[in-house]
Formats: structure tokens, sequence, C-alpha cells
């Protein structure tokens, strides 16, 4: 059950984040849905990996490349799920902060 209120949690964030973010493009809550489902699917398994494989360049940008990772994951989304459209690199910077954000606050005000 758990498992369901996160997926829908941030299902919430991925949409309320493309109400207001230019460039970036959720065609309804069910793709809402999926869009958090594959962030989530690929947060867990591919991100790792790509976090470790660029640990020497996080360094050295002072973790800042972090947030390139991140976008790179936005990127991945956007091409795996009809109904999902980024237009840019600052768009999906911001997606990612903002849903990230979103999600931690709505995740405290549920728990």
């Amino acid at each position: 059950m758990g498992l369901i209120i996160r997926i829908l949690i941030s299902a919430v964030a991925v949409y309320i984040a493309s109400q207001f973010i230019p460039g970036i493009t959720v065609n309804g809550f069910g793709a809402a849905i999926i869009v958090a489902i594959v962030l989530g699917l690929l947060n867990a398994f591919l991100k790792p990996i790509l976090v470790l494989l660029t640990i020497p360049i996080t360094i050295l940008t002072l973790g800042l490349f972090y947030l390139v990772i991140n976008v790179i994951m936005v990127y991945l989304a956007d091409s795996l799920v009809a109904g999902f459209d980024v237009s840019g690199f600052f768009a999906a910077l911001l997606f990612s902060i903002v849903v990230s954000i979103v999600t931690w606050i709505i995740d405290a005000v549920v728990n």
C-alpha cells in the first residue's frame, strides 16, 4: 500500500510541475502516473550506476553534475513515455528540482 501512495504522490508532483514549467507537457494524470513509475524505476536501477561512473566529475564540480544526472533521467523518461514531452535542458532541470521539492513536501504532510 505504501508503494502505491508514493507513486501517487510522485504523480501529483509530476502533474503539478508540468502545469507550471514551460517546456514540460504531460497529457493527463494517467501519463503523470506512468512518468512517476518510469522515473522511479530509472532512479532505482540506472541512476546509481551513472552516479558511480561519474564520481570524478561530480567531485570536480562540487556535486553540481548530480543535477545533470537528474536531467538525464528526465530525458530518458521523456523518450520512454508517450504523453510526456520535455523541450529543453533548463525545463528538464527545473522539472527535476520542482518534482523533488513537491514530492518531499507532500510526503512530509502525508506521513
